[in-house]
Formats: structure tokens, C-alpha cells, sequence
């Protein structure tokens, strides 16, 4: 047995070739990356996205894999989408707070010219 087993051979029980595509970026002591990853994508197409990828862009598609599945575990309706959204609203409500604030801030300039 192959004590340098990564996490997704772990999960599915197997042994880990020493060409394993999911070693560098599933780590066996950050087990639940994986597992989230796996049950919103699945390994096996996981693995496809991975080989289709140039070796240089792999280690950010798995970030952003494991942000999206995680965000679509923690919400399943919205996912990331619901996370954009919400910032959108956040922006639109302080882009607002700024426009009176500037308002405000050129009333009490106006105000002081006059005295």
C-alpha cells in the first residue's frame, strides 16, 4: 500500500499512482476539500477537467471548483451566484449612502461660504 495516498484516493479507496492527477491538489490531510468537491462535481469529472487543463491553471480550478461546490453545498438554490448577489446589493446600497454623504458634505460647504 502506498502511504503517500492523496485525499481522493483515499475517498475512493484506491491506490494512488505515483502519476496521480489529483495529488498536487488534494492533499490527504485536507480530506474535505475533496469530498465537497466531489459531491457537486465528481471525481471522475473532476479528473476530465483537470487533464483538459494546462498544468499551469490546474491548481486555480481546483480553488475555484472547491469555492463553487462549497457554496452550492452551503446554498443550494444560489450557490457563488447568490454571493454575487448579494455584494451587487451591498454595493448599490453604499454606492447610495456615498451620494448622500457628498451631498451632505457639499450642503455644509455651501452653508459655511455664506457665513
Amino acid at each position: 500500500m502506498n502511504c503517500r495516498r492523496c485525499a481522493t484516493c483515499k475517498f475512493m479507496r484506491k491506490r494512488c499512482p505515483l502519476d496521480c492527477i489529483f495529488f498536487p491538489y488534494f492533499p490527504s490531510n485536507d480530506p474535505q476539500k475533496f469530498a465537497c468537491v466531489h459531491r457537486i462535481y465528481g471525481a471522475c469529472n473532476v479528473g476530465k477537467m483537470l487533464q483538459e487543463l494546462p498544468i499551469h491553471l490546474r491548481a486555480q480550478a481546483v480553488d475555484s471548483m472547491y469555492f463553487k461546490a462549497k457554496c452550492r453545498v452551503e446554498d443550494p438554490v444560489y450557490g457563488s451566484a447568490g454571493i454575487t448577489s448579494q455584494l451587487h446589493h451591498q454595493i448599490h446600497m453604499i454606492e447610495g449612502e456615498l451620494v448622500k454623504t457628498r451631498a451632505e458634505i457639499s450642503l455644509v460647504n455651501n452653508f459655511s461660504h455664506l457665513q
